[in-house]
Order: structure tokens, then sequence, then C-alpha cells
């Protein structure tokens, strides 16, 4: 049984979801600021985040950074909840490691349908190869670590699993839309430019000289594709 953490400060809201989601069989517990949900993430090691991105204190993208700083936490999915039209909240949460966002009001619903895409996927997705070397390149898989040209790289949660899915796929040219629904484990709604983010800032701690890819080739109007 799943066990998810809810962190949000509108008491409606929190209740609103445990309702639904104990109605599903999972196992919530909650939190109502930064440091709350912090402290509840070392305790319980929840299986999903949903993470309000307005919180008295430390905000939500606070949050979500220090969890992905933390390799005990880096794989937990993040799924945001932030207020309409705050687009740049949206952008800063999925270049800090959110798997997902929603804005507000949301429909119950399709939340619930996220949350299952998203545990299905982190219970189905085995990657049975233990490690990938393309070029300068090396894939831990199951350590989640990267080594370039001998020095080990932080990557993100998302620019860990674009890598993997391109090293494990050269030659394979993946659209935007594609990707967004191999990654983010969902058809999503909304602009692809996620993807384009996500692509640059792998680049430049992966390629030697990021204009002029020696791994990740754009193929304008299509998509990407790894070389290696």
């Amino acid at each position: 049984m799943a066990a998810i953490l809810v962190v949000d400060d509108e008491e409606p809201i929190l209740e609103l979801l445990r309702f639904n989601l104990e109605k599903e069989g999972y196992l919530v517990s909650v939190a109502k600021d930064g440091q709350e949900a912090l402290e509840c993430v070392e305790k319980e090691l929840p299986n999903l985040i949903v993470l309000d991105v307005m919180l008295p204190g430390m905000d939500g993208l606070e949050v979500c950074r220090i969890l992905r700083l933390n390799p005990r936490f880096q794989q937990i999915p993040i799924i945001m909840l932030t207020a309409k039209g705050e687009e740049i909240d949206t952008v800063l949460g999925l270049e800090l490691g959110a798997d997902d966002y929603m804005t507000k009001p949301f429909s119950p619903r399709e939340l619930l349908a996220r949350i299952k895409a998203r545990l299905r996927r982190l219970n189905s997705t085995q990657e049975t190869v233990a490690q990938i070397i393309r070029g300068d390149l090396r894939i831990d898989i199951t350590g989640f670590r990267v080594h370039v040209r001998g020095e080990e790289t932080e990557l993100t949660p998302k620019e860990f699993e674009l890598l993997r899915v391109f090293a494990t796929h050269p030659g394979k040219v993946y659209s935007r839309d594609e990707l967004l629904d191999r990654i983010w484990g969902y058809e999503y709604d909304g602009d692809t430019r996620t993807v384009d983010v996500h692509v640059r800032h792998l680049r430049l701690k992966v390629e030697k000289d990021p204009s002029n890819p020696e791994y990740i080739e754009t193929l304008r109007g299509i998509g990407y594709r790894f070389k290696g």
C-alpha cells in the first residue's frame, strides 16, 4: 500500500485530498508547512509527495530543492500544486526536480489519475542494465550516478532520466511529446518547453561544447536523438 504525503496550508484541501486518497486505499499523512514536510519525509519516507508551492515560511520550491539534494529522497515523485497562471513557479519547480504539477483549482479525479500514473511507473520501470557507457559518459543506473570524462557530475532526477532514456536507445529520435509522456509519465497537457529546458541544462553538464553537442542532437522541428 503506497504512502502519500500531502503538503498544503489550506485545511479544506488537506481534508479533500485525504478523503479521496484514503478512499483509493492509500496511506495518507499531511503537513501544513515546509519544515513539517521535511520532517515527515525524513520520518516516513513516503512513496509520493503532493506539494503546494505557496507555504508559510519555507515554500514548496525550497522543500523540493532540499529533497532533491538528498540521495535518499531523489527518486520520490513530487507533484506540485500552484496557483493558476504562476508560470515562473511551474518552470522553477520542474527545473528543481518536480515530476508534475497541477494548477489550483484542480480536479481531484485528475490528480488521482496522475498519482496512479507516477506510482505505476515507479513500480514497473525497473532498469535491468546496471551501467551504461557511451564515449566519455558512464551512467550508473542503480546508483543514480553519472561520470563525465572521469569526474562525477550531479544531475537532477529528470536530467538523469532523460540521459538514461537517450543513452539506452542511441540513434532513436524522440519527439518532445514522447519524452514528456515517457519521463513525466502522462499525456502532458501544456507547453513542451520544459523538455527543451531540461535538455539544455543536461547538455551544460555532459557536453564538452554544449553549443556543438557530441551526444544529444537536436533535430529541428522533430525532437532529439542520442548520437553516442
